[in-house]
């Protein structure tokens, strides 16, 4: 979403035929693109939920659902209202591709192609794509923004893209749609962005907050929910920020919320941000290892503090399939990285780490 652009035109293929992959790959295989792949409807989802895509090339016909469906889902599910989507047909009726637009395509390839209108199409919408970001860049600054408390308390950008991932393996473990798992992975990066409204005084402190600093400290979950709550895009996540402190047994903040009546999204992206708090070294504690995250979240349970069934289901994870809580080395395109990185590169987030120290 928030690309340079001078970096690769991130394609997704969709096509369960693979044949017509590997031509269309074959066409793209350039350092002008990176290539995403999937086979199906749901596949694509998944991976647009986890990357930033700049063009998806559709094939109509697929095994699970058509083109004309996971286009709809992508728009109206993932909230993905911008993102070019190029339907690949043979089909030549007028009606049958009406259909299409009306589901949210943007154009149309036909069967057979000829590859120089393919690319000519497939580029003029990557990058209409990148004007319209650089016009609309309320998220990307929000992201990137969020990205800089991070840094300035001394975690690394690591943290939120750990706390997307993992939130979202939690989710799909949970039969989440796909519209709340894009919430729990923005909610990774954007839930502590109200500390920009908590004075340095306090958010950087070494010792323990007395009663009044406390207090300040947590306005910051109401402070973020309304830095995002004017998007539409985030009205899911507002949740996420707003509640991510509350207890099983009403003793969180900032509404005392007790069992259900806490946010679902709330509870799922805590189980996570848990986890990887206790499983990462902090200036104030080492990493634990597996045995000891899972004797402490289970206690956490036991006092009342954590929702039963959500934790059970996390530690199934953890014991039986932890690779899957580890980042991919690939094809994780995190939200607000890049413009982070750009402001990174200035100084000026050093310069204010020094500056306050």
């Amino acid at each position: 979403m928030e690309q340079s652009d001078t970096s690769p035109i991130r394609v997704l293929i969709v096509d369960d035929d693979p044949a017509h992959r590997a031509l269309e790959k074959e066409l793209l295989d350039s350092p002008a693109y990176q290539v995403l792949e999937a086979t199906t409807g749901e596949q694509a989802l998944s991976m647009l939920i986890l990357n930033d895509c700049d063009v998806v090339l559709l094939d109509k016909h697929l095994p699970d659902m058509d083109g004309d469906e996971t286009c709809q889902r992508i728009r109206q599910g993932l909230g993905l209202t911008m993102l070019p989507i190029l339907m690949v047909t043979g089909n030549t009726d007028v009606g049958y591709l009406a259909k299409s637009l009306e589901a949210g395509a943007n154009d149309f390839i036909r069967k057979p192609y000829d590859p120089t209108e393919l690319l000519a199409r497939l580029n003029s919408a990557a990058n209409h794509k990148r004007l319209t970001d650089q016009l609309d860049s309320a998220e990307s600054l929000l992201f990137a923004l969020a990205r800089m408390v991070e840094a300035k308390d001394g975690t690394t950008g690591d943290h939120c893209t750990r706390l997307s991932h993992i939130s979202v393996v939690l989710g799909k473990a949970l039969g989440l749609s796909g519209e709340n798992l894009m919430a729990l992975r923005r909610g990774g990066v954007l839930h502590d962005i109200g500390k920009l409204g908590i004075p340095d005084s306090i958010l950087l402190k070494p010792g323990k907050l007395d009663d009044a600093e406390w207090h300040l400290m947590k306005q910051h979950v109401n402070i973020g929910s309304q830095i995002v709550g004017e998007l539409q895009s985030m009205r899911l996540t507002k949740s996420i920020i707003l509640h991510h402190h509350e207890r099983w047994d009403g003793s969180g903040y900032p509404g005392g919320l007790k069992g259900t009546d806490i946010p679902l999204l709330a509870r799922i992206f805590q189980t996570a941000d848990i986890y990887d708090a206790l499983t990462n070294e902090r200036p104030y504690k080492p990493a634990f290892s597996k045995e000891e995250v899972i004797d402490i979240m289970e206690d956490e349970v036991a006092r009342g503090w954590r929702d039963p069934e959500i934790t059970a289901t996390f530690l199934d994870i953890v014991r039986n399939n932890p690779a899957a809580l580890e980042l991919p080395k690939t094809g994780n395109d995190d939200l607000g990285q890049h413009l982070f990185n750009q402001i990174q590169s200035t100084g000026v987030i050093d310069w204010c780490k020094k500056d306050l120290t």
